[in-house]
């Protein structure tokens, strides 16, 4: 049984133990990391803790392969965290986003005065530690690693201060997490808001908003528009809309084209936006119920997934499917939204796209679309590493700013972050694939998540408890929580008390400005809809890319 303790030790660094060690962290804290404490649980950061426990009891790694490991576990974390966010990142910018993005900007930079106002007035704490407090207290792990890797590209062998920063993030996460929640129950507090009418408010915003397709059955009464075209009619009625199928007073079910002309009695299957129904019905007739799967008819509705990528960043009036193959696109499912099918939509890789027609004529474009799950399940792996090659590139580039000794790097978090949001909103233009499953993305994300965080606790345990748990590591706490928590309710007073966003909005800005799932998570689960989700979206993207920037020039001017 000798070979069993020796591979168990501590201080062993043989590949079998580092292995051993790494498994035993990652899964232990993923375990913990499910326990939810008041409907909060911290999830993969638990690991982060375990690998301080293990370090403090002696384990360790060998310092390149531990660099190694810590490293590339960043970049599959960061870049996968791009490919998610890079589609909505500039859309996030637009009218509906600008207000959110702002305000989740005003609490970054309120993030960052606390800090240099703690700097400054303390006099004594590095700003190392600060940087690790603030990512923990905003519990934004890529903005660590971020700082990290900029500390030792100006000071290669400044480990100790790299070890500071995770010690005082792993310090002030807790009740970075816990601040998060509690500035939502202070936020409802202070204006008494009542959640029920939060909701349904929320609720009916959504049943009045164009952005989902809405689909209704119309009879044509009205004798001016007898014997138009459908031509004729988008210019009468002048907004974006798709008549799916025609029924006529024959009842013959036909899949109509620009020069189907309508008729008094045709019923009409139509597919627009739900602020539009008033203008069809004043122009059309009354709305009707009708059945059209039940109706006799040789036409069917079928969704066909895009598979090929020669299709990727392709429109979709390019497919000429009524010329073509006889179809009507009706609407495009995109990541579980739906969207109108206006001839200018391009596609993408793995978007579901909603055609009526005839059975065979469906196949036969099924066919030159693809519509293969098998081939949509596999991995992208050109895109992957050629992503994280121009990553490596662009985070190695130099860029001087006035003041600055050093000139400032993206480094191993910053550039692959930029790259991969670039790709996955422009890739298509160089024939790249950067659809990746919502299976495949998750897996790479916590597995390079698990790896980070093991590595970090494993260096940094061994002083964790000396310099934490004393008269320092209090005030790194409680500095954390001052970092959480002002910002966010100055944000959520103005942002309720000026702007009357909704409770649930800012529920979601909350947590997206902090880059905090656990808190997102709270959100839904407490109001039962998926309005934080959209809100925490919308500022995602941009939050991040700051985080990421702000650690690192705070650690790269002051350091």
């Amino acid at each position: 049984m000798d070979w069993i303790q020796q591979l168990l030790a501590p201080g062993n660094m043989a590949l079998a133990s580092t292995i051993i060690l790494y498994s035993f962290v990652i899964a232990v804290g993923v375990f913990l990391g499910k326990i939810k404490i008041g409907g909060v649980s911290l999830g993969v950061t638990f690991v982060l803790f375990v690998g301080l426990v293990m370090g403090h009891l002696g384990y360790v790694v060998n310092g390149e392969v531990l660099h190694f490991i810590r490293e590339f576990g960043l970049i599959l974390f960061i870049f996968s965290i791009g490919l998610q966010v890079g589609p909505g990142f500039f859309s996030s910018f637009k009218k509906g986003g600008m207000l959110l993005n702002g305000l989740a900007m005003l609490v970054i930079v309120l993030n960052v005065a606390i800090v240099l106002a703690i700097f400054f007035i303390d006099g004594n704490t590095p700003i190392t530690a600060l940087v690790g407090v603030m990512s923990g207290a905003v519990t934004n792990t890529p903005g660590l690693g971020a700082a990290q890797q900029a500390i030792l590209q100006v000071n290669p062998g400044a480990y100790s201060m790299s070890e500071e920063m995770a010690m005082g993030y792993a310090a002030a996460y807790p009740l970075g997490v816990i601040g998060i929640i509690l500035s939502m129950f202070v936020i409802r507090a202070i204006f008494r808001v009542k959640m029920d009418r939060e909701v349904k408010q929320i609720e009916d915003e959504i049943d009045s908003s164009q952005l989902k397709p809405h689909i209704v059955t119309f009879e044509v009464a009205n004798s001016l528009i007898d014997g138009k075209n459908l031509v004729q009619l988008h210019d009468i009625i002048s907004c974006n809309f798709v008549v799916s199928r025609l029924r006529d007073s024959s009842g013959n079910v036909i899949i109509p084209n620009s020069q189907t002309t309508v008729h008094i009695g045709d019923k009409l299957y139509i597919v627009m936006s739900a602020q539009d129904e008033d203008r069809f019905k004043a122009v059309i007739g009354p709305e009707i119920d009708m059945d059209w799967e039940a109706t006799p008819s040789p036409v069917v509705s079928r969704r066909i997934v895009v598979t090929k990528s020669h299709y990727n960043g392709v429109a979709l009036g390019s497919l000429r499917l009524r010329m073509g193959y006889k179809l009507n696109a009706t609407r495009v499912n995109r990541a579980g939204v739906d969207l109108l099918a206006s001839p200018s939509l391009r596609l993408q890789i793995g978007d579901r796209i909603t055609v009526v027609g005839q059975e065979e004529d469906i196949k036969r474009l099924a066919d030159k679309l693809g519509n293969s799950m098998k081939r949509l399940n596999e991995p992208n792996m050109i895109t992957l590493f050629v992503g994280i090659f121009f990553g490596i590139l662009v985070g190695s580039i130099p860029i001087a700013f006035p003041g600055v000794s050093v000139p400032m790097k993206l480094g191993l978090a910053g550039g692959p972050l930029v790259v991969a949001i670039l790709l996955s909103r422009f890739g298509y233009k160089f024939k790249l694939v950067t659809y990746t499953s919502s299976a495949s993305s998750l897996l790479m994300r916590e597995i390079g998540i698990c790896l980070f965080l093991a590595s970090v606790g494993i260096a940094s345990g061994a002083g964790f408890a000396k310099t934490v748990f004393n008269y320092t590591g209090m005030w790194w706490v409680i500095w954390g929580f001052i970092i959480t928590v002002v910002p966010l309710l100055v944000a959520g007073c103005i942002a309720r008390g000026v702007y009357k966003i909704n409770l649930l909005t800012i529920m979601g800005l909350f947590g997206g400005s902090m880059t905090d799932p656990p808190a997102l998570a709270y959100a839904n689960n407490s109001t039962g809809n998926d309005a934080p989700a959209v809100a925490y979206s919308t500022v995602y993207p941009l939050t991040m890319f700051l985080r990421v920037v702000a650690a690192q020039v705070l650690v790269l001017c002051l350091a």
